[in-house]
């Protein structure tokens, strides 16, 4: 897929990416993204402060930290969706296989298809459960019904709701549970085949039972999918993530993998904030 745009007859020059070396040199992960010198204002306000992270390939990559710290911002900003706002601007970079997003002459339409978000609060359209899933294929001039069918069928198993509705794909999706909304919204997503999943607090509104199942979900997602979940519930980021990232007041102070962020904070910030003692 072109998700950029030529620029002047010619293609953007592509940047070269790195792996990282995370203990064993035999298990490095590629890097998908990596955000070089990140800085974000609302007017005068900066809320991102001099961010540089790489995010691996088909890893979960949990962003923590308290409220007001930057952590929505900065992954809304990872398919370009916080520049909606008024007096927004950026700079540095966020470079995804190669390409800069933040440039000007990203095509942010297919960006966002190659990037795609589920958000806090479950958000179905007021149509069918088929149609809710089939909607950004139908956007994307797919015309062939049986294979809108079939994808359909695909996202809604990969998003573990198939046997939950399979005999009732007309009905209304507002009709559904709110983790099973949450879980359409999850299919509507994946049916489009991005590459990038972002979840901004995706279980924030669910009950304990909901939520274990969008946890399960993101865990075997993973396995075709670079996942990077908000969240404000550190035992979440424990269960699921592979590595995480602690923002406090726009700058990213820690990251590391999961279990050695937690057992073992460099920062003593970091250890604060995961001990209580703050947040």
């Amino acid at each position: 897929m072109q998700w950029y745009i030529e620029k002047k007859g010619e293609n953007m020059i592509r940047l070269d990416t790195n792996k990282i070396v995370d203990g064993n040199e035999k298990n490095t992960p590629n890097t998908k993204i990596e955000v070089e010198n990140l800085n974000f204002y609302y007017g005068e306000k900066q809320v991102l402060k001099n961010i540089n992270l790489k995010i691996f390939e088909k890893k979960v990559t949990a962003i923590i930290g308290p409220s007001g710290c930057g952590k929505s911002t900065f992954i809304r900003l990872l398919n370009r969706m916080d520049e909606f706002v008024s007096d927004a601007r950026f700079d540095g970079k966020i470079i995804i296989d190669g390409i800069n997003i933040l440039d000007e002459n990203i095509d942010k339409v297919s960006l966002r298809r190659k990037v795609g978000m589920v958000f806090q609060k479950p958000n179905p359209f007021p149509k069918s459960i088929k149609e809710n899933v089939a909607y950004g294929l139908k956007i994307n001039n797919w015309k062939d019904k049986f294979k809108i069918e079939a994808r359909v069928i695909d996202s809604l198993k990969k998003s573990a709701l198939w046997e939950e509705v399979k005999f009732r794909l007309n009905d209304n999706a507002l009709n559904l549970s709110g983790g099973q909304q949450q879980r359409l919204c999850i299919a509507r997503c994946i049916a489009v085949e991005p590459e990038i999943i972002l979840f901004d607090e995706p279980c924030a509104s669910l009950d304990p039972i909901s939520t274990a199942k969008i946890e399960e979900l993101i865990v075997n997602l993973k396995k075709e999918y670079t996942i990077i979940i908000v969240t404000h519930n550190m035992q979440q980021a424990l269960r699921v993530a592979d590595y995480t990232a602690f923002f406090l007041m726009g700058e990213m102070v820690e990251f590391g993998p999961t279990k050695n962020l937690f057992e073992s904070p460099v920062d003593k910030r970091t250890e604060d904030y995961i001990t209580g003692k703050f947040g």
